[in-house]
């Protein structure tokens, strides 16, 4: 039996968009071309893939089996065509990264990379440092920049990048060069998965400080505007507020000891070759 990528790929393209019509526009198909390609290979695997109802499309059980080793045959297909290809670059190169680096490290290296390489489509996805491994794991991003420590033995890793991270809380709010009087007060930072929050709950254990709840927020700027508002203290680092115009409204306390140097780690898989990467790589070495 002989699957081809194309048929994997709809396959994959209607699981992810959630039925035909989408998978269609995102593959810049006709619908009825994208229903053909599923029939033959249900035809082909002599099995359903998808229990249909109404406009919904749900997985069967043989659709669910399907899908990782379809989505492994495609990530191996594009990565063997990278890999072995001597022309200039092109195609779709998947990056992942926390905010922070996102905002305050990136845009310099990605413009210049862009200026390099114009005929590469940059899909840059922002993430939790947790979020992101699970994202590489799976293959779909191809590299990501997360804060130290990487512990899988799955990933390769070169620090590009070292933070300083600095509590921030309003000038109206309790001093924060104060530890004893945060104690109690709001944490705002981002979700569960967070590095920069991972960071912040060990210096408070270390300071014995027992904070109150945790307000979760997307974005710096979300967590910014509840810091000035009195809302509460954050962790941020000193690149991102550096770009930022807090018009003298916050109060600052840098961390010190092994806070003051946490090092932003260019991650991809051990099984991972692409000359797209390769290119960002001795980017990112020349000190861009």
């Amino acid at each position: 039996m002989k699957l081809d990528i194309a048929s994997l790929e709809v396959f994959q393209a209607v699981v992810r968009q959630g039925g035909v019509s989408k998978a269609a526009a995102q593959l810049n198909r006709v619908q009825s071309s994208v229903s053909t390609r599923i029939r033959l290979l249900e035809d082909q695997l002599g099995e359903s893939l998808f229990l249909r109802d109404n406009k919904r499309m749900t997985l069967t059980d043989a659709g669910r089996n399907l899908l990782p080793y379809a989505e492994r045959m495609l990530t191996l297909a594009r990565e063997a065509a990278d890999a072995v290809s001597t022309k200039d670059l092109t195609g779709t190169f998947r990056i992942g990264t926390m905010e922070s680096t996102a905002a305050a490290r990136l845009p310099k290296v990605l413009s210049r990379f862009h200026d390099l390489h114009p005929n590469v489509s940059v899909r840059l996805t922002a993430a939790t440092a947790g979020a992101l491994q699970n994202s590489l794991s799976n293959a779909e991003i191809d590299v990501a920049f997360i804060a130290e420590p990487i512990t899988s033995t799955v990933f390769q890793t070169r620090a590009v990048f070292t933070e300083e991270l600095c509590l921030v809380a309003a000038n109206s709010f309790a001093p924060v060069e104060n530890s004893a009087a945060l104690s109690g007060q709001t944490i705002i930072a981002f979700e569960e998965g967070c590095a920069y929050r991972r960071y912040l709950n060990d210096w408070l254990l270390g300071e014995q400080i027992t904070p109150g709840t945790t307000l979760s927020v997307g974005s710096y700027l979300a967590m910014l505007s509840c810091v000035s508002a009195g809302t509460g203290f954050a962790v941020i680092p000193t690149s991102v507020l550096a770009i930022i115009d807090v018009h003298g409204t916050l109060q600052y306390r840098k961390l010190p000891g092994r806070y003051s140097r946490i090092r932003t780690l260019m991650v991809w898989r051990k099984n991972y070759a692409s000359p797209k990467l390769d290119a960002l790589r001795k980017l990112l070495a020349a000190g861009m």
